[in-house]
């Protein structure tokens, strides 16, 4: 292969990297190594539309006066993610601020932002945040374009919801559908022809480390979603008052209320669930549980109010792990660093996925047979169903 050849490889895999994750980002609702901004708040550091490499909390570590950290607010921009720099610590937490902006959000009344708002943080290099310029402009430029082609397609169909991820989602996947009729009446119209030539390459093999490594991509991409996906950090709203009531979050001061949060497994494999306080003032009994196959399991989830008054918010953060390990095992890995546990589970995902390719196609290249480019698709279609028909 030439360095030209290989360049061209490297740029596409680059590429389609971006892409996978701009994707796995937007159905997370946080960023996933690479974020943007849609607006000014953040110039001349950011400016608006422009694209900035995100280091997830789990991997950033603590965080200091001076980051630029992307939050989940409550009150600010409807709830949304926000993308401004810390420019305070307090016993409540942090004093957020955009560069541009003449106050703090906490002014704004947006209240101190806690650690288990915190989902990313812009990477800098000696102090200056490495961008990406026009990136948010052409992600939402694609996006603007998806949702009329949504809007338009929904209006022709009579469908009134609007467009949503999964609403989104759904027009890709009849839009492939659409593809794939088309190409089998295309293929049904054209003119038949034969292949003449007499080809040297190995068309019908796949290297047998191609095939591994497709197998692990498979398993490992769709482990990892299974404990990140319903993982998270979850809000708990926490009234402090001199005139409690029946609400079991309006309490008074210096008590303690007790609610209770189940937790569901959809899952086909069964999962360790560790919940651990993201914020003072709230504990969840017991400290981790084993969730079995498609089951649920109940967590009581202690929010403590302090002696003032006042409202107030807890965060308790949910960490899912696949239990192929000793659930005991894995909580210990999960206090060393979730990312550690994580590791741990797709290696055994990994050993068990490499001792099933070997067990069902040993170690060699695999071979396969097709009826030939000269056949439609449509005529192997109709083979394969008279075949599952039969059998």
């Amino acid at each position: 292969m030439t360095a030209a050849a290989l360049i061209r490889r490297g740029f596409g895999f680059v590429i389609g990297l971006v892409v996978v994750l701009l994707l796995v980002g937007q159905l997370l609702g946080q960023p996933i190594l690479l974020g943007y901004v849609a607006t000014g708040s953040m110039e001349p550091t950011i400016d608006a539309g422009d694209g900035f490499v995100a280091v997830p909390s789990v991997v950033a570590g603590d965080v200091d006066e001076g980051d630029v950290v992307v939050y989940q607010a409550r009150d600010l921009h409807g709830g949304g993610l926000t993308t401004h720099r810390v420019v305070e610590e307090t016993d409540d937490g942090y004093v957020t601020k955009g560069d541009a902006n003449p106050f703090t959000d906490q002014d704004g009344g947006e209240p101190p932002v806690k650690d288990g708002q915190i989902v990313a943080e812009a990477l800098q290099i000696r102090g200056t945040v490495v961008t990406i310029p026009h990136l948010g402009t052409a992600i939402m430029g694609v996006q603007g374009l998806a949702e009329r082609a949504y809007g338009t397609a929904a209006s022709i169909v009579g469908v009134t919801t609007t467009a949503t991820a999964d609403g989104l989602g759904s027009m890709l996947v009849a839009v492939g559908v659409a593809l794939l009729g088309f190409g089998i009446v295309l293929e049904r119209l054209a003119p038949q022809h034969r292949e003449m030539t007499r080809r040297r390459s190995r068309e019908n093999v796949i290297a047998f480390w191609t095939a591994l490594g497709l197998v692990l991509l498979v398993f490992v991409t769709f482990a990892t979603a299974a404990m990140v996906v319903p993982s998270g950090t979850y809000e708990y709203e926490l009234v402090s008052t001199e005139s409690p009531n029946d609400d079991p979050q309006v309490v008074a001061p210096g008590a303690t209320a007790e609610l209770t949060r189940t937790v569901d497994n959809a899952g086909y494999l069964p999962v360790v669930v560790v919940h651990e306080a993201e914020s003072g003032g709230i504990e969840a009994v017991p400290e981790w549980q084993t969730v079995s196959v498609r089951g649920s399991g109940e967590a009581t989830v202690r929010l403590s109010a302090p002696e003032q008054t006042g409202e107030y918010t807890r965060h308790l953060g949910e960490y899912r792990y696949l239990a192929v390990l000793p659930p005991s095992v894995l909580v210990w890995l999960h206090g060393v660093h979730p990312l550690v546990a994580i590791a741990a589970v797709n290696g055994v995902v990994v050993g068990v996925s490499v001792a099933i390719v070997l067990a069902v196609f040993g170690s060699g290249d695999i071979r396969f047979r097709t009826p030939g480019d000269h056949v439609p698709l449509s005529t192997r279609l109709q083979r394969t169903l008279r075949k599952w028909l039969r059998d």
